[in-house]
């Protein structure tokens, strides 16, 4: 128990001390929890390491962790902590930036259980909903009625709405929209002390009937709201900036402003106390009508502070967003694939870009106003419409932009979007010591004082060697600014404070806020004395102790004792030994830790279950926990190679609890804003593993399933029959573990090999043909479906190809490289590139039909081996598909392709390289028509599908590709991967054909 004195007897110590959670009796807490309540109770060492971190630079392992399923379920968890002095956090989504959303508490996790819109009313634009609900998800709700919830956080799709309101949150289009507040209404909360109530709007005359600042805590919180209303009302105007972003604090001048209508609304004083006083458990929110349409004007800068200087100007055009990039941001998207070509159609030298997004009532409309913004602020600017009669004349400032561009098409705004959203994850790809940290990255100052504020803020950089890039919201003032920092190092620590420091001394000076956005939390607490001095300080202090006494909501938050520098993820005794050398090559700046330490926390990983676009997290889709998540994964990995985890990653423990669920599918590589690489890291770690622990009869079957395939095919029809004999697949599964549920491969006897040897080799000859391949025989081609194979023979000949099946090379070593035996898998590609890097530089170039073998030699080689001959390989190793589109060898193709449409399910390991895409072009030029499913991993993956254990899994996660094939208008399905078929096949009782079997079979 912390022992201290009463804080609501001396509010001045409220907060100030240190809660020892050794001293909780945590099994019989479990114990007694359980009894109380239908939700989940979790307070094991993996549980509480996964809620240690958010998306903030911060660490702290809570006590334990609640899932509650109900209202009562939290009122009997926080009574029940409340009798023990035991503290509590709420947290949704976990993807705070300042650490507001790790302590040492009990947590309680709202995202998984208490997710329901429990109402929507259209007619009086409001809707109530529980606070565990995504932003995207209670939208997706209300977008029939042409409603939405206003503010847009650019996590959306992963925060939730007792996050967006603990936070305050706002977003992109805060210019119209303002901030969470606005639109809070109604709030149903559990107290300190579990009593259940609803704050609203309320008169004066009932606040002060009501309150009693010697009552219960629903009465002296009326008392000291009726005392701030009545005694601070005039300090708060002065020191509260004059911003439309401002979070930093509680939200008093709301209150005071709302008062003087003679009624206030205590729901929205609960917006931004990131659960300091109160535990939402429902709320009711207005709702705003969807634009009908928008546009955009992206204006270039030769220097940032010129983009500074015109923020203020395009203002007054009323435009719904002011979004800015700077040249470190530009110079990285440049080199991204994904936006190259967007920066590369910026005119030459560009230094800084302000994105001008305009709501509009039409299209004509939206050009107008793009029109009149370039006419104002780009010399001589010329737009696709006439500039309105004295459009230019808008503002006197003299216009500073170099040049414009226009987009107002959806798919062009989409992608201007997509350059200004990349800011974050590019920056946050470092694998270096030093990071780009939050701490001081959403500082809000008027616009008008920008340009002084960007520019005095590069003289504190450079007073501390460092740099940081600005990007963000200009419109409102506020601007992301994270320096590179390196916490690991004391000196590095003592850097990030002094910058904080001088960084909230210019936010004074210019009238500004030390958050316009991302909140207090452990990060900017200790600075909101001095944004807002003592007197209101203490006026936090006492709000905080009058519904909360014993400080146990959050404690040190807002207005406590938490220090900056405390608690850091990364600190000066920070210690990483993963335990074992690294055996595949890590090409960043720290090797394997870089990657392991590279997941900042933002739950890119964790999107809606609803939401089935992108490659990853497939089984945290299936399962809604954080456990399954690549945030989760990644966390515990690096916890376990830190010493913060009481496990080491290659013990047996881990394996099943973290790893094994990881199914390899790629998709983090492609869709983590970081590009952590889940799958390759559990290829490192399981290496270890069979090194320490040995490994299983079935890994050591699958990890050589090429060998199986060919003796299964040699032995067909009979290893077939054998496998339809009853009671087989049950002993297997009894024996080996292969689920009795999953239809097994069927073996040819006649292997791709065998019959292009029947058919006289190549039909077109070398010397004619414009182009000669080698095409690889991946182990389920060959043996197990050689009619796909075929089938790219014939459209690779019919296409003037030469086509030749080397006999000198392996499997692909995919399998074992999935299985963990990197050693095994090292030596077939070995023998492979040994065997087809000469051809390569003769001019060959090598065809894949298996899309995850395809990549294997594209991508996962290079993780295996190193030099020119496996770059070569890798670089000249094409998907058939792939193959086609890349040399537009399907224009010399004649076709006649029936009136279908064709559902299109890609490979996740093609997705994951970006190599998707090609299927699709190739089809419609044939002639299909086609409807690509942005569909994720099929569940089947490999192995994974067959494995006994993991069978609901895969069905789980086959179950969203599932509905997404249903909602397709296709009249069927085509899909490139083995597996894909399997589990696509197995629900429809018939395989799908490959792509390149659809294009064969339309060949005139």
């Amino acid at each position: 128990m912390a022992t201290r004195g009463d804080p609501a007897d001396d509010p001045s110590q409220a907060g100030d001390y240190d809660y020892r959670s050794d001293d909780v009796d945590r099994p019989g807490m479990v114990d007694d929890l359980d009894r109380l309540i239908d939700g989940d109770v979790r307070f094991d060492d993996y549980s509480r390491q996964l809620y240690a971190t958010d998306a903030s630079a911060y660490e702290m392992t809570p006590i334990g962790v609640v899932i509650p399923a109900s209202t009562a379920d939290v009122a009997a968890v926080v009574e029940y902590c409340a009798e023990r002095e035991i503290p509590v956090l709420p947290r949704g989504g976990g993807t705070s930036l300042a650490g507001q959303t790790v302590n040492e508490a009990v947590v309680l996790d709202f995202s998984k259980e208490m997710t329901d819109v429990v109402e929507t009313d259209p007619e009086s634009r409001r809707a109530r909903a529980q606070p565990g609900v995504k932003l995207e998800d209670l939208n997706a709700e209300l977008a029939p009625h042409g409603l939405k919830f206003a503010p847009d956080p650019a996590w959306g799709d992963k925060s939730v709405l007792g996050g967006a309101i603990g936070n305050n949150s706002t977003g992109s289009h805060s210019l119209k929209y303002g901030k969470t507040d606005a639109y809070v209404e109604e709030v149903e909360v559990v107290l300190a002390d579990g009593t259940v109530t609803t704050f609203g709007e309320v008169s004066l005359d009932e606040l002060r009937a009501e309150a009693d600042p010697d009552g219960d805590l629903e009465e002296r919180f009326y008392a000291e709201v009726n005392r701030i209303v009545e005694e601070d009302a005039d300090e708060v105007r002065e020191q509260y900036p004059d911003l439309k972003r401002n979070v930093s604090g509680y939200n008093l001048d709301r209150l005071v402003d709302e008062a003087e209508t003679g009624s206030v609304n205590l729901a929205r004083l609960l917006a931004g106390s990131e659960g300091t006083l109160a535990v939402i458990t429902e709320a009711t929110v207005s709702l705003e009508p969807v634009p009908e349409t928008k546009a955009i004007g992206l204006l270039t800068y030769d220097d940032l502070l010129d983009a500074m200087a015109d923020v203020a100007p395009i203002l007054e055009h009323d435009p719904a967003a002011v979004e800015v990039m700077d040249d470190v941001l530009l110079d990285l998207a440049r080199d991204t694939a994904e936006f190259a070509d967007v920066v590369g159609m910026l005119p030459e030298n560009t230094d800084s870009v302000l994105l001008v997004e305009f709501y509009a009532e039409s299209d004509e409309d939206g050009r107008q106003k793009v029109a009149d913004l370039i006419a104002d602020r780009v010399p001589d600017g010329t737009a696709a419409a006439d500039p309105s009669e004295g459009a230019a004349d808008v503002t006197d400032a003299p216009p500073r932009a170099r040049a414009a561009m226009e987009a107002h098409d959806a798919e062009t705004r989409e992608k201007f979007w997509k350059m200004r959203k990349a800011g974050l994850p590019i920056l946050l790809g470092r694998t270096s010591d030093a990071k780009h940290i939050a701490f001081i990255e959403d500082t809000a100052i008027p616009p008008e004082n920008l340009p002084d504020y960007v520019a005095d803020f590069q003289a504190i950089l450079d007073d501390h060697d460092t740099f940081a890039s600005y990007y963000a919201h200009a419109g409102p003032g506020v601007l992301h600014i994270r320096p590179l920092v390196n916490t690991k190092t004391v000196e590095g620590i003592e850097q990030m404070e002094s910058i904080a420091d001088a960084a909230t001394d210019l936010v004074v000076k210019y009238n500004g806020s030390v958050s316009g956005e991302h909140g207090d939390g452990r990060a900017r607490t200790q600075w909101n004395r001095k944004l807002y001095g003592e007197r209101l300080w203490q006026s936090f202090r006492d709000l905080k102790s009058a519904v909360d006494p014993d400080w146990l909501l959050n404690p040190g938050n807002i207005c406590g004792d938490v220090d900056m520098t405390e608690n850091l993820r990364f600190d000066a005794d920070y210690d990483f030994d993963a335990g074992f050398e690294s055996e595949l090559d890590w090409d960043n700046e720290n090797g394997m830790q870089g990657m392991v330490e590279l997941c900042h926390g933002c739950g890119g990983c964790r999107g809606p279950q609803e939401t089935t676009g992108g490659v990853m997290c497939p089984t945290y889709r299936a399962s809604q926990e954080e456990i399954t998540a690549t945030r989760g994964r990644a966390n515990l990995l690096r916890q376990a190679m830190s010493g913060d985890l009481d496990h080491e990653a290659t013990d047996v423990e881990f394996m099943h609890e973290v790893l094994d669920l990881c199914i390899g599918c790629k998709g983090c590589s492609k869709d983590c804003p970081s590009e952590v690489d889940l799958a390759k890291l559990k290829a490192e770690v399981t290496h270890e593993h069979h090194q320490r622990h040995g490994s299983s009869l079935r890994d050591r079957l699958f990890a050589n399933i090429d060998a199986l395939n060919a003796v299964g095919s040699a032995l067909a029809p009979l290893s077939n029959w054998l496998a339809k004999v009853p009671g087989a697949r049950t002993l297997m599964e009894k024996t080996v573990g292969i689920a009795s549920d999953r239809s097994l491969p069927e073996f040819h006897r006649e292997s791709l090999v065998d019959w292009f040897e029947s058919r006289g080799g190549a039909q077109v000859s070398a010397a004619t043909a414009d182009r000669r391949v080698l095409l690889f025989p991946d182990t389920y081609t060959t043996y197990n479906a050689p009619d796909a194979g075929k089938a790219a023979v014939r459209v690779l000949e019919a296409a003037n190809v030469h086509v030749q099946i080397p006999d000198d090379v392996t499997g692909s070593g995919r399998p074992p490289f999935s299985k963990g035996f990197l050693d095994q898998a090292r030596d077939q590609a070995r023998t492979n590139v040994d065997a087809l890097a000469p051809r390569v530089r003769d001019g060959w170039d090598v065809v894949v039909v298996e899309p995850s073998d395809a990549v294997m030699l594209q991508s996962d080689y290079r993780d295996l081996l190193t030099g020119d001959d496996v770059d070569a390989v890798a670089a000249n190793t094409y998907g058939v598909m792939e193959y086609l589109d890349s040399f537009q060898l399907d224009e010399a193709l004649s076709t006649e392709t029936p009136a279908e449409t064709l559902t299109y399910h890609g490979h996740c390991h093609q997705k994951s390289t970006r190599k998707d895409h090609h299927a699709v072009g190739v089809l419609r030029r044939a002639g299909y028509a086609v409807d690509p499913l942005d569909s994720g991993c099929c569940g089947m993956a490999g192995s994974f599908g067959y494995e006994a254990e993991h069978y609901s899994m895969s069905q789980a996660i086959g179950d969203v590709l599932f509905d997404q094939v249903e909602e397709s208008d296709g009249d069927r399905v085509v899909a490139p991967g083995a597996s894909c078929r399997t589990q696509l096949g197995d629900e429809y009782d018939e395989k799908p054909p490959t792509p390149v079997e659809a294009l064969a079979a339309a060949l005139d």
